[in-house]
């Protein structure tokens, strides 16, 4: 009844979705691991949660996290598509303050 584990997958969908477009627009490499190792530890440590809590098996959240990332690739693949088609701009850069400055 818990396969895939819900939990793990919206996490991965979530942050590692949120993670990779976020670090498209960061401008310094620096800045693009940062958020990666981020979104990347929150979505494991959701799903590890969910094992030390007993709520689900090593294998349900495994599920939840290949089906996460597999629509977190889609959602990358569909922005660099619309990039190539000219429907949204090749590289958004991320403002600094209020004023963008």
């Amino acid at each position: 009844m818990s396969f895939p584990s819900g939990h793990s997958m919206l996490a991965a969908i979530t942050y590692l979705t949120i993670g990779a477009m976020l670090a498209r627009a960061a401008e310094g490499w620096r800045e693009k691991i940062y958020i990666i190792a981020l979104s990347v530890v929150m979505t494991l440590l959701i799903g590890l949660t969910r094992v030390y809590l007993g709520v689900h098996y090593p294998s349900d959240v495994l599920a939840g996290w290949c089906a996460g990332i597999a629509w977190a690739i889609i959602c990358l693949l569909a922005a660099k598509l619309l990039e190539r088609f000219g429907v949204v701009k090749k590289r958004p850069v991320l403002t600094h303050g209020p004023t963008g400055r």
